[in-house]
């Protein structure tokens, strides 16, 4: 039995010196005290040699591998050094780097900042010459409402001066250029009041205070002859003449027939300007139109004459005839439109 413990031992120990020296275990882990002692000196000097050389070659090793680690440690430090001085290098590169862009972005803040406020000054400029051009324009509006208002009350002073000049006028027609050579346009004034109103011819208290044709000049294209406007004394005297030529209808000079007439005063004058268009279409259909003394139009409609005193009435009148409705109905159209025009713009 002891022999087969050796021999058992023996091939342990042969196991061990095939391991390598960081697999040996040390004669601590591979024998417990007891078994030490029962060793023979022999075998116990090769194991204490087996385990001497285990340690110096581990220790060699480690020798090895400090001083290995030992003779790296320059070039690791070197290496470590230049990785830090290249870091450094870095940082202090992007240091460089971000304060130039604090400095850029600095500026162009500045840039900004007094661009903005340059911006808004001239908003401020900007709506202060618009404020400044609206009151202009505001004062330009009334200035304007006041001259319009001023032209309008020169034109009503105007016209009243002219209807007030008017009032006295007659008018002429139908009196040849030239026959006034002779005894002047007075002269034949009181040669037409004494051919067709003997009775008034004798009345001394008609008085003509001028005469004159209208227009001053003369136009030798114009085919019919200018107007002879005589200016009485008084109105009576007008109306007298005018009643006069009216009942007897048929005036004449010398045997030609001629036309005496009110001058109107301006609103007259348009109110018979008004039944121009309408008298035009009744001419046409044969109905014998006439514009009366002052603003009145006549026509003849089923065999009886008709007078109407305004378009509203003369719109009632053919509402209730189909045929003068038909005659009318385009004219009196266009009537309604140009009135609501006119007060449109108004």
């Amino acid at each position: 039995m002891p022999s087969n413990k050796h021999k058992n031992r023996g091939n342990k120990i042969n196991d061990d010196t095939m391991m390598p020296p960081n697999k040996q275990n040390t004669p601590s882990q591979d024998y417990e005290d007891d078994e030490i002692e029962e060793m023979q000196d022999t075998d116990f000097k090769k194991f204490m040699i087996r385990t001497s050389r285990s340690f110096q070659k581990q220790i060699l090793e480690l020798q090895k591998s400090l001083l290995n680690r030992i003779e790296n440690l320059p070039r690791e430090n070197e290496i470590l050094r230049k990785n830090q001085n290249e870091m450094q290098k870095l940082v202090e590169q992007e240091s460089v780097i971000v304060k130039r862009n604090q400095n850029e972005m600095k500026s162009s803040i500045d840039q900004m900042t007094n661009t903005l406020e340059s911006l808004k000054n001239r908003v401020i400029e900007t709506e202060e010459r618009i404020s400044d051009l609206e009151d202009r324009a505001q004062e330009n509006i009334q200035s304007n409402q006041r001259k319009e208002e001023e032209i309008r009350n020169l034109k009503s002073i105007v016209g009243n001066l002219q209807d007030t000049i008017k009032n006295t006028n007659i008018r002429v027609l139908g009196v040849p250029e030239g026959m006034e050579r002779e005894k002047g346009l007075e002269g034949l004034f009181s040669e037409i009041l004494a051919e067709n109103f003997p009775g008034l011819e004798k009345d001394r208290d008609i008085l003509v205070q001028e005469a004159h044709r209208t227009p001053n000049k003369h136009d030798q294209k114009r085919s019919s002859p200018r107007h002879v406007v005589i200016k009485l004394i008084t109105v009576k005297h007008k109306e007298k003449i005018l009643k006069c030529a009216r009942e007897k209808r048929q005036i004449t000079l010398r045997g030609s027939p001629i036309r005496l007439t009110a001058e109107f005063p301006s609103e007259i004058l348009q109110a018979r300007r008004e039944w121009q268009d309408i008298a035009q279409v009744l001419r046409e259909k044969n109905c014998q139109p006439r514009i009366l003394y002052p603003a009145k139009l006549s026509f003849v409609n089923a065999g009886e004459i008709k007078t109407f005193h305004s378009k509203q009435k003369l719109k009632e009148f053919a509402a209730t005839r189909p045929a003068l409705q038909k005659i009318l109905k385009d004219v009196l159209h266009s009537e309604t439109q140009k009135h609501g025009h006119q007060y449109e713009r108004r």
